[in-house]
């Protein structure tokens, strides 16, 4: 079966006009160096990067509030790289030029200072709440910017669509919109790209891709893992704003959106933003199309969770869900009628991180067939990418008895990890695996009327214990 092949960012690095190609001559500068984010995630998705067989060297400043030592910043650095092996010569020529800056990031003279080491076309990556975000920003504007300098953010973009248009606002006062990189690295997962290869490649699905064809579809992202210590950001957002508002939207924009002319920025973000342009809540109602939950005491993933209001760091009177469920519909004239569920959740008893499209049963079958008038489904994974098509066929449980059997495939994988995908884009300046401004702010105004019902209380808090399947009448 083709799959349309392998779409990965990395291997391709092709120059974008006006800007250095690969990752020549380029400054990263890391806004909240010293937090968690930086050490878990950007900095071993930049390894990653530089262990690639075309990757150059990156110069790397971090920067932050906390003091820290320059061997204690390199070992960091250094840890990170050596998740993925023995370092290799690009990324020991990275680390040998990395240093650390401690300061107040809303200081224009930290800034300035900053931006003077950086030197020219430098990445300002912020990975920082929005609120600490803003404020630094809006000190930037105080301070000349070397030219060809790039900002990149990390999600969520805005606490609200209106926080996130005074946002976009802003940074469109620095810098053009396409030197602006919105980071959901859900876009660089590799199985996530194929789904351009696996919608536009391919004759088999293209026919069917349809609400002619299609009766629904979920997008799923279920974990066994609880809290795990992430108190801080999590009680403040919730399953709701830190999968569905942002990932889960983007890969149902990617499932959905018509064929772009070129694989371009341009295009690609434009169908996109179409799509969810069309995008609305299940009978427009935020109570009919959420619901939410939170998970008590139980076993998951064989270890013993205590229950969320309990977890350490939580707020129990916030009534942060654990577990989101969200259903839209498609308004255009290829998936009017179509509902997409999008749910994801944690401390749950099976990781299903998946799209599940269910094709609709055949209007006839002949006399004498039994069986076999439940429809195809195809599941697509998210992580890792594998593919599962289930068919009706003769055989299976009786010479004239449709069952169903499947055809199974593994989507192709690359070494370089989701962040390193997404900041390969950003490194050549190419915004392509970046959320456009307006796509950050139409995706809080999908979800927005969810989360007013849930504040005033119009959509119940269920439970379900931790290591099951969510409440016990809920149906994904």
């Amino acid at each position: 079966m083709d799959l349309g092949g392998n779409i990965t960012t990395q291997a391709a690095l092709l120059p974008v006009e006006g800007r250095p190609a690969g990752t020549d001559h380029r400054t990263l500068v890391i806004f909240g160096a010293s937090g968690d984010l930086s050490s878990r995630l950007l900095l071993p998705g930049l390894g990653s990067l530089l262990a690639g067989p075309r990757a150059t060297s990156v110069r790397i400043i971090g920067t932050g509030r906390s003091d820290l030592a320059a061997e204690e910043w390199t070992d960091r650095v250094r840890s990170a790289f050596e998740v993925h092996g023995e370092l290799g010569p690009v990324a020991a020529e990275t680390l040998a030029t990395t240093e650390y800056v401690a300061g107040d990031p809303t200081d224009p003279a930290h800034l300035r200072r900053l931006l003077e080491l950086a030197g020219s076309a430098p990445v300002l990556y912020f990975s920082l709440p929005p609120a600490v975000s803003t404020k630094i920003v809006e000190t930037l504007r105080q301070v000349k910017l070397p030219d060809g300098t790039e900002l990149a953010f990390e999600k969520p973009f805005g606490t609200d669509s209106a926080s996130a248009a005074e946002l976009n606002k802003l940074v469109g006062s620095l810098v053009p919109e396409d030197r602006v990189h919105r980071v959901d690295h859900f876009l660089g997962r590799t199985a996530v790209l194929n789904l351009i290869g696996l919608r536009f490649a391919n004759r088999l699905f293209e026919q069917v891709w349809s609400a002619e064809h299609i009766q629904s579809v979920e997008i799923v992202y279920d974990e066994t893992l609880g809290l795990e210590g992430r108190a801080q950001y999590y009680d403040n957002a919730g399953a709701l704003v830190d999968m569905i508002q942002s990932h889960l939207l983007l890969v149902l924009a990617l499932l959905v959106m018509d064929a772009p002319a070129t694989m371009d920025a341009v295009e690609v973000r434009s169908e996109m933003a179409r799509a969810l342009r069309s995008t609305h809540l299940l009978r427009n109602s935020g109570v009919e199309a959420g619901r939410r939950a939170r998970y008590t005491a139980g076993i998951a993933n064989d270890r013993v969770v205590p229950s969320y209001a309990d977890e350490a760091g939580v707020d129990a009177e916030r009534e942060t869900e654990t577990l989101a469920e969200v259903t839209v519909e498609v308004d255009t004239n290829r998936w009017a009628g179509v509902p997409f569920t999008l749910r994801s959740g944690k401390a749950l008893g099976v990781a299903r991180k998946e799209i599940v499209v269910h094709f609709k049963p055949l209007r006839h079958l002949p006399s004498g067939l039994h069986g076999g008038r439940n429809g195809e489904t195809l599941r697509i994974g998210l992580n890792p990418g594998e593919l599962s098509l289930s068919v009706p066929a003769l055989g299976v449980d009786g010479p004239y008895t449709m069952g169903q059997v499947f055809l199974d495939a593994t989507l192709p994988s690359s070494s370089v990890l989701p962040y390193g995908e997404v900041l390969s884009g950003i490194l050549r300046g190419d915004p392509l695996l970046s959320v456009r401004g307006d796509v950050a702010e139409r995706c809080w105004e999908i979800v927005e009327p969810v989360l007013e019902a849930w504040r005033s209380a119009e959509t119940p808090l269920e439970e379900y214990e931790a290591g099951s399947d969510g409440p016990a009448h809920w149906r994904v």
